[in-house]
């Protein structure tokens, strides 16, 4: 069983016991969240698509850790003119354990 689920603007592939890392949503590590935005549930041949959210289907989670991922260096630079800029960026991220998937 497998469903498809939106957070953070992205879409996620997810099964039940697996881990991944999403955009920062609040709460503490070891706390239960609730992913109510699932586009599609599979179980089997069984295949429920939502039009675009699938009513009553839920993914249920435990946050492991929050974090920061590796620093994203972006340089600017115009040619002849004597300009140069660097920035970095460092953005937040929570990992998370797929609990269960109910549809």
């Amino acid at each position: 069983m497998y469903a498809v689920i939106k957070t953070g603007g992205k879409q996620y592939r997810v099964t039940a016991g697996e881990t991944l890392k999403i955009e920062s949503v609040g709460g503490e590590v070891g706390s239960a969240i609730v992913l109510d935005k699932v586009l599609m549930v599979a179980n089997g041949d069984k295949l429920s698509v939502g039009k675009p959210l699938l009513a009553g289907a839920t993914v249920s989670a435990t946050i492991l850790s929050n974090g920061r991922n590796d620093k994203v260096k972006i340089f600017k630079m115009r040619r002849r003119k004597h300009y140069q800029k660097h920035q970095g960026h460092r953005q937040n991220y929570t990992e998370i354990r797929i609990d269960g998937i109910s549809a």
